[in-house]
């Protein structure tokens, strides 16, 4: 063993490492009304209302104190070699996996008498058993918590029953609804998969989220909402939470008396994270180290079924070219719609949804961002129908917070129904078949969606659109499977794509490979992605390589765009250590490559990088990265040099985010070599419960080639959000984007301005109504604004389930 650590660590100095910086994750502003997948985001707004919606804030409270481990943010874009095969088999069976904390189970005991569901624990419960001996999972790893907490579990013929009992002797509970605060969660594996789970989230405000675990706990799904009752009653030395778990809201395997399940509970006063399980914060809350439910047994008879009718009004005021008056006028309609959306849970594991004339016009539109490179943005998905089980439709990755990895995106589901200059082509109906068992996740997807035209002229035809999933589990937590996707319009105008993907996961380390075969309309082509993460020793390491053939083309159905790079290869180490005491909760560093050729280049760009990274005890951090090197792209060969400096942390219970990037490259924008600037602020402020003030901001600075400032481009979004309680918010923002030209800021200029306002009320599960209005002008010739569009909506969903 010790001469195989010698060798691992010999290979590490000899691999020259590298970290590219992580891109942000840009939050998701209101902005073009029209109505998305607001059903999930108002259920998960107290993630996002907290710090003024930074994605530290996102990874920080949703992530790092449940599912990912704190040490996943370091996996950053890194550098490749031949040795990856290699590297990745010495470190998976060299390791001995910890099994610790696992072997932990309660039994879920039968009562004729159902509990109250009002947040006060009664004598019904005293027959459960219960959950205690919770561990601390941050900030000080496996420590004994500072509170007590203990769970009891029940069970009747159709629920599952859970209450807690949070004692805070030393810490009074908080419970803001625009501010952190404490919170409990579940994660429950019901087919035994130890890799896949369902969340349940209660705040003690009242707030819920839910959704899924996925990747053995290395990725969160919140497109899964459910059926189910929570109520909170607070103490001066406790809070108590009763929740009810409808079986027949959620997929089990039937005949499995052993569900895999953890418990996990934060205290927002001193920013503890507390498990029933014992994990570590490099791994995080991995399924596969879940302890036992016992005895569960589901006695429902039938199957759910949910029936979704949908109404929606909208009035809209855009300014429209005609071009026989050659002149633009403006154009109001409104317009009503009815909707139909189903659910059925034919088995425990087979669903159906189905979909016909949907509205997924969007309220929550993409935000404002000026994009210098080369490459398109990859936009988000938020639609409802796509983004129930989308988790099936996807290749494998390695979880979050390892972008150095980029997964084939041979199924992009914003192709269908995609906008063409501001107008959303409809969908006429879509078709969704998907199966969850122990061993086995298939789905089937089919779309088709009407044609699209602009003066007499057909811009878009209609198109039918397919996908094919099945994904199988071996060797415990791993997965192999195939992935098929297609779209035709007739038998001379199609895209097809055949994919194949497999991970193998042992402890904190992971391979994955992935290869893909593409037609387009005769015109094929092939591509390969392959990445491992891993521990090695003390070093944290990570790899990944991709070729892209040139004729490789899903422009219809996927997200593999042909200017993307066609060779790409990626190698990191560096040392990490934890501290348990002190004031440093943890530090990383590390060093490495990375090998790029560019699209039309013949000549490899090579680069290095040196990155450190000390997280403190009080959730406070820097991260500070440097690459450089000899780049080839757009006939040209220069120095590339890129800093990145970030700071986070968290101020009176808010986040605050700031930061800044300097790099000298290429400038698509303008077509030429120069140094540009990228920086951003995040701040966000409760002053009340039930208000929060936040600011967000960023600003691009442009030079020319004799290093003269050409233009400052900032976007400014101030938003104040309102609680009105746990299930009724109302949100107002206004989106700023100017630019100033050189550094003359008396001239500066408004280049368009978005007025928001969103209230969303969710009145019962998984029913909605929505009231929003949007404002958008942009600079006329005159450099004053004018009006682009307005737009007012009204949305009401309502829940029939059986």
């Amino acid at each position: 063993m010790a001469f195989i650590f010698k060798v691992k660590i010999f290979l590490v100095l000899i691999l020259s490492i590298r970290i590219l910086r992580c891109n942000l994750v840009v939050r998701k502003t209101f902005s073009e009304v029209s109505i998305s997948a607001l059903d999930k985001v108002q259920s998960i707004l107290h993630i996002y209302h907290r710090a003024s919606e930074s994605p530290k804030t996102i990874n920080k409270i949703a992530k790092d104190r449940f599912i990912s481990g704190n040490m996943d943010k370091q996996l950053k874009k890194v550098s490749f070699v031949g040795l990856l095969m290699f590297l990745w088999a010495v470190d998976l069976f060299a390791q001995v996996p910890d099994t610790s904390g696992i072997n932990k189970a309660v039994e879920v005991r039968y009562t004729e008498v159902a509990p109250v569901i009002d947040g006060v624990i009664e004598q019904v419960w005293q027959t459960a058993d219960s959950a205690y001996n919770f561990v601390q999972f941050v900030p000080y790893e496996k420590a004994p918590p500072t509170e007590k907490t203990v769970v009891y579990v029940l069970q009747d013929k159709e629920n599952l029953y859970f209450a807690f009992r949070c004692y805070a002797e030393k810490h009074k509970p908080i419970a803001c609804l625009t501010a952190d605060e404490d919170y409990i969660a579940i994660g429950i594996d019901t087919f035994g998969s130890k890799t896949t789970a369902y969340l349940f989230i209660v705040f003690a405000s009242e707030i819920i989220n839910d959704g899924w675990i996925l990747d053995d706990g290395r990725r969160t799904d919140d497109s899964w909402e459910g059926v189910w009752y929570r109520a909170v009653k607070l103490y001066e030395d406790r809070y108590d939470v009763e929740m009810k778990i409808p079986f027949k809201s959620i997929r089990y395997k039937k005949g499995l008396k052993e569900w895999g399940i953890t418990f996990v509970r934060y205290l927002a006063n001193n920013r503890e994270t507390d498990s029933w399980n014992e994990f570590t914060q490099l791994e995080g809350l991995m399924v596969s180290k879940y302890g036992t439910l016992r005895g569960i047994e589901p006695k429902v008879t039938g199957y759910y079924f949910e029936l979704y009718p949908e109404g929606f009004l909208r009035y809209d005021k855009y300014r429209r070219y005609d071009e026989y008056r050659e002149e633009y006028e403006f154009e109001d309609t409104l317009k009503p719609r009815l909707s139909l959306n189903f659910k059925w849970d034919l088995t425990p594991h087979t669903t159906l949804n189905a979909t016909a004339y949907p509205d997924f016009a969007q309220i929550e539109s993409d935000p404002f961002r000026l994009n210098l490179e080369r490459y398109p943005i990859y936009l988000d998905e938020r639609r409802p129908f796509f983004l129930e089980g989308k988790e099936i439709f996807r290749m494998s990755d390695l979880g979050e917070h390892k972008e150095f990895f980029k997964p084939l995106d041979i199924f992009y589901s914003r192709k269908i129904g995609k906008s063409i200059n501001g107008e959303v082509i409809p969908i006429l109906g879509g078709l969704k078949l998907t199966n969850k068992s122990e061993d086995w996740n298939l789905g089937v997807l089919g779309a088709y969606t009407d044609d699209y035209s602009e003066n007499g002229a057909e811009i878009e035809p209609r198109r039918g659109f397919g996908v094919l999933r099945a994904k199988r589990r071996v060797f415990e937590n791993s997965d192999i499977g195939m992935l098929i996707s297609g779209t035709t319009v007739d038998k001379d105008d199609y895209n097809y794509v055949v994919g194949l993907d497999g991970v193998y996961r042992k402890g904190f380390s992971q391979f994955i490979f992935q290869g893909a075969v593409s037609d387009k309309n005769e015109k094929k082509g092939w591509a390969f992605s392959s990445g491992y993460s891993g521990l090695i020793g003390n070093f944290l390491t990570g790899a990944s390589a991709r070729v892209v053939q040139d004729s490789f083309d899903i422009s219809d159905i996927g997200y593999v765009p042909w200017e993307m790079p066609r060779e790409e290869y990626l190698v990191f180490s560096g040392p990490y250590k934890t501290y348990p005491k002190g004031f440093l909760r943890e530090l990383s560093a590390a060093v490495g490559i990375k090998a790029v050729r560019e699209q039309g280049e013949r000549k490899l760009s090579k680069l290095g990088a040196f990155t450190i990274t000390p997280e403190f005890r009080n959730n406070w951090g820097i991260n500070f990265e440097l690459l450089a090197g000899r780049y080839y792209e757009a006939d040209t060969n220069y120095l590339y040099r890129n800093i990145d400096l970030s700071v986070w942390g968290q101020i009176a219970g808010q986040h605050f985010d700031c930061g800044g990037n300097y790099s000298y490259k290429y400038n698509y924008r303008r077509d030429f070599l120069a140094p540009q600037v990228w920086s951003w602020f995040r701040i966000g402020h409760s002053f009340i419960p039930q208000i929060s003030l936040s600011l967000t901001s960023y600003t691009w600075v442009e030079w020319d080639t004799l290093n003269k400032i050409i233009a400052l481009t900032t976007m400014a979004m101030p938003r104040i959000d309102t609680r009105i309680n746990a299930d009724m918010s109302l949100g107002l923002f206004n989106e700023f984007v100017m630019e100033t030209p050189e550094t003359d800021f008396g001239e500066t200029e408004l280049l368009s301005n978005r007025i928001g306002l969103l209230f969303s009320w969710n009145f019962l599960p998984k029913s909605w109504l929505y009231i929003a209005l949007n404002d958008y002008s942009v600079k006329n010739d005159d450099g004053g604004l004018k009006l682009e569009n307005r737009i007012g909506a009204i949305k009401a969903k309502y829940l029939l389930y059986f």
